[in-house]
Formats: C-alpha cells, structure tokens, sequence
C-alpha cells in the first residue's frame, strides 16, 4: 500500500475556511507566502519578483504584514497590489482554476498516480480545516485519515484544549498536525513551553501521532531553526513514548547544500531520536530549482537511508500544491523509480509500510512498479 503522509483538501480560499473571517485566512495566507519557493510575477507583464513588498523588513509577525489589497486569486494565484501594480505569487498549481480542492479531485489524483491512501494535514493557511478533514475522511475512509489542527499560539486556552476533545471524540480525527509558527500571536514561546504541558497531555493521553513542522523563524536563518529544534528535542526527550513525524524533513538549505548531508553533532543526535521519524519531501521546496527525476534530491534520501534507516523514513507529498513543480505521479516515481539504492522491502517502509504502521492503518500490499516510461 503507497501512503502519501501530506496531503490536502481544502473549501474555496474566497471564503473563511473555518476561520473567525476571511480576513483572518488572508493573514495566514499572506504570512505563507512572505518567504516561498513558489514564483511570483507582475500581472502586466510577467516579469518575476520577488514578494518582499508583502512584509515589513525584520517584522516577522503578522503585525509586520503589508497592507496590498492582498487577496485570491484564480489558476492557483494569490494576488495583491503594490504602488499601483498588481502582482502575484503562482502559490497553487496554474491548472487550479478556483483555489479549492474537494476530496473527489485528490482521489482522481491518486488514482492516476497508484497512491492508496493519503493522511490529510491542516494549517492556516488551507484553513481551519478540522471539520471538512473529518468529512472528507468519513465519506471516504479507505482513502483518507485526517489530522487536526488548531492555533498553536493559543494551545494553552481552554476552548483550544476543548477544541482538540471535539476532533477526536466527535470528529474522529487520528493525528496532530502542529506548525512551530508563531506569527499571529508572536514568539515568547515555543513548543515546549511549560503553559503547553496541558495540551501536550491531553495529545499524549489520546495517542495521537503529531506531525510538527518547524520553520526558521522569527529569524529566518539558522540560528532560528536550531533555536526551534532544540525546543522540539525538550518535547521528545519529555514524552519519550510520543510518536512524533518531522514534516519537510530536515532543511537542506541549512545542512544539505553541498550534496551530502553535513548535521551538527546536536542536530543529529535530535534528528536520531527512536520517537521521531522523518519526512521525505523534496519537490515542494526544490522543485523550482532541480529538475525531475530529482537525482539531488535521490543522493539526499540514500543520505538519509544511511544514516536514520529506512524505518525513520516516511514518503509525502504537499498534493496538491506540489503540482506547481511536479505531477503527482512524478513526486511518487522519483522514489518508487528512480532510488534504485533502495530495496524492495526499504520502499515498502518508506512509501507506505512505516505510516501505516503509524496510523494503524489497514495494509495491503505495496504497488512498486520498477519499470520506468
């Protein structure tokens, strides 16, 4: 069975999307896109640019956010104006043309690319999606799990914690998905802050597996990553029987530039951690800059093989957002095809058996076709 561990289905980013406004989800939506790897353009004549009109310099909480009609788009653009132009960041596929993804077009997605299951993830910026998780994993429960979100930032407040009740006993939600961005609230605290304790014992109460990705921030470099890491290896080290998934693995512009994997001894000691396992996921922030099969990206997985093993390793994709780079049977190939250095058994770990075996998800045989076209 291949299992993609990051997926998305979202309602039409016009509206609220679960959140207080739609103002609100612009917010989220233009902090995400302050810093991308997707491209941005001027409408009127195409020419690329870089979006740092869209943010304050050194101001990396909402609070620094530029005030640039900033709104949806269509054919996957997020748009704003700026001294009188309009521009946009290509942040979705260009074949997206409303910016909504019901769960019936990621299954036709799957079903091209012979992936069998997909556990959906959240975040702001898709929205506060614990609700249409939930509908979309019980109208169909062979393709979908879902995972619940909520405002990080606020995971101290008794509705927050009432929140994560509701998704799990009422909405049947199997898993957390928890970004280490602080920006709408600020950054006086990170993950393993002692005002957390409650929420992490409620999560570790119910079992649930937690996806946390980390950012950079609020410095953007790596002094911010190796801050947010060390606050995570608290967390891991506290709840040693937790079972935690990095999502987006580690960051190559920080340790994988040169090709090979170069990890600080404390990285790496993090990084190895029986309780955390860790993302393969390249295409959705360098797709843009390599190109497919991904042979850079192919050395960094053997890397990463070679180091943790390939039980630590867990295959996702960022559908359908990655379809600005890729096809989605092209982000499964160039592993199920092209890691020619991993067994047949260390694919069946690495694009379905180990999140399988982390969702407690039914297996069925994996579909690894060898022959390339």
């Amino acid at each position: 069975m291949i299992v993609d561990c990051h997926a998305h289905v979202f309602q039409h980013w016009q509206g609220d999307c679960g959140h207080p406004s739609s103002n609100v989800h612009l917010k989220y939506l233009q902090k995400v896109v302050t810093r991308p790897s997707a491209r941005a353009f001027r409408f009127r004549d195409g020419k690329e640019i870089k979006p740092s009109m869209l943010f304050h310099p050194g101001q990396n909480t909402w609070d620094g956010l530029t005030d640039v009609s900033f709104r949806v788009g269509r054919y996957g653009q997020l748009a704003f104006t700026y001294e009188g132009d309009d521009y946009y960041v290509q942040y979705l596929p260009v074949g997206m043309q409303e910016l909504v993804c019901p769960p019936e077009l990621i299954i036709a997605q799957m079903t091209v690319a012979e992936v069998d299951h997909c556990i959906l993830q959240a975040g702001g910026g898709y929205g506060a999606m614990n609700d249409f998780n939930a509908f979309s994993q019980h109208q169909y429960p062979e393709k979908f799990t879902g995972l619940l979100h909520v405002d990080e930032s606020l995971v101290d407040q008794p509705q927050t914690l009432a929140e994560v009740d509701r998704a799990v006993k009422r909405l049947g939600l199997r898993g957390l998905y928890y970004a280490q961005d602080f920006s709408r609230h600020g950054y006086s605290r990170n993950v393993d802050h002692d005002d957390f304790r409650p929420f992490w014992e409620k999560i570790t109460g119910y079992g649930l597996p937690v996806f946390i990705e980390l950012s950079s921030t609020p410095s953007y470099d790596l002094a911010g990553y190796l801050t947010n890491l060390a606050a995570l290896d608290a967390l891991l080290s506290r709840y040693p029987t937790k079972r935690f998934l990095l999502v987006m693995g580690p960051p190559v512009g920080h340790f994988g530039n040169s090709g090979s994997w170069k990890f600080p001894e404390d990285v790496l000691s993090t990084y190895k951690r029986e309780n955390l396992q860790i993302e393969v996921m390249f295409p959705i922030s360098w797709g843009g800059v390599w190109d497919y099969p991904y042979p850079q990206a192919q050395e960094l997985i053997r890397g990463m093989r070679d180091l943790f093993g390939a039980t630590k390793l867990i295959w996702g994709s960022d559908m359908p957002n990655v379809e600005r780079f890729c096809t989605y049977r092209q982000c499964v190939d160039y592993v199920r095809r092209y890691c020619s250095f991993l067994s047949a058994s260390e694919k069946e770990l690495i694009l379905g058996g180990n999140a399988a075996e982390l969702l407690q998800l039914q297996r069925k045989s994996l579909n690894i076709n060898e022959k390339e076209h």
